[in-house]
């Protein structure tokens, strides 16, 4: 996959993840780990049908079986963040998370430059700090004064960036192994295992069920095409670009869901928010005008 493509595919996964929000403020019945363990169910159905069709069923199986460590810490780093974001989005405001959110690219710059030792070129280093000025001040109002319950999801919220850091780390570091004819290290199945522990972690918390036939059916889109079709497509992407890259792009996902927040539950961003995605995008903008000039970096 080109440099190029992607990008492409990075901005499509965001735009499908940004959903989250809206389609939660729908919800009737199902709340907190409930709503979790829906979304992680059909996850996994909907990752079990992608893999089967990619790998095959022995394929599949003999990964799970020969990942080894790698593989596992990934799948444990994508079970906190399908846990951690459905739990805080029920507990705070969809702003809040997507403010701490924000931190995931200094995390991930910050790994991949100890751990894989990667030299981030200064346009990144200063992409990466102008998109999170420009998302604090899209939403630090919305810290301030908050009550016990959106600082608890808040604090709940900084695992996705945590983990994500990792993840995205730990793929890079698949796709490094490879050379010398050896092809990179299918973490794929990781995506499986991850909505599998997610489901069963959250499960007998979430008991008894409690959710309508409308709530399964908004969850059932959530898990299926807000969540494995695009991190399918994210874990394809992270192949090509960097990890850093990643996570920056990864900040779209903020400016669609206030997109889709106003365009499908009327509320309306302020001059502020405005503003501030103005700056992210003109930093994501920028960063990726300066790679497509200059691949090597510098």
């Amino acid at each position: 996959m080109t440099h190029r493509r992607a990008v492409a595919v990075m901005v499509a996964v965001t735009l499908l993840w940004s959903t989250a929000g809206v389609v939660t403020r729908q919800l009737e019945a199902a709340r907190s780990f409930e709503v979790t363990f829906w979304r992680s169910l059909f996850n996994a159905v909907g990752l079990l049908a992608i893999l089967m069709a990619l790998r095959g069923p022995a394929a599949l199986v003999a990964r799970v079986r020969q990942g080894g460590l790698p593989l596992w810490l990934s799948a444990v780093c994508w079970s906190v963040m399908f846990t951690a974001f459905m739990v805080a989005i029920t507990l705070t405001t969809v702003a809040n998370v997507l403010v701490v959110m924000a931190t995931a690219p200094l995390f991930t710059a910050l790994l991949s430059r100890f751990l894989l030792g990667h030299r981030l070129p200064t346009r990144t280093w200063t992409a990466i700090l102008v998109a999170g000025a420009g998302i604090a001040w899209m939403y630090g109002a919305e810290i301030s004064g908050a009550e016990p319950r959106h600082l608890l999801g808040t604090a709940i919220a900084l695992g996705v960036p945590t983990a994500a850091a990792i993840n995205w780390t730990l793929i890079q570091h698949a796709s490094q192994r490879a050379g010398a004819g050896r092809p990179p290290d299918d973490m794929l199945p990781a995506l499986l295992l991850g909505a599998l522990l997610s489901a069963a972690v959250t499960l007998p918390l979430a008991w008894p069920l409690q959710a309508s036939s409308a709530d399964v059916a908004w969850l059932a889109a959530l898990g299926v095409f807000q969540l494995a079709v695009p991190c399918v497509m994210a874990v394809t992407a992270a192949r090509t670009l960097a990890a850093p890259e990643v996570a920056l792009l990864a900040l779209l996902e903020v400016l669609f869901g206030v997109a889709s927040a106003w365009l499908w539950a009327g509320e309306q961003p302020s001059s502020s928010v405005l503003a501030g995605g103005a700056l992210v995008l003109g930093a994501l903008a920028t960063n990726e005008l300066l790679a497509l000039r200059r691949p090597a970096g510098a």
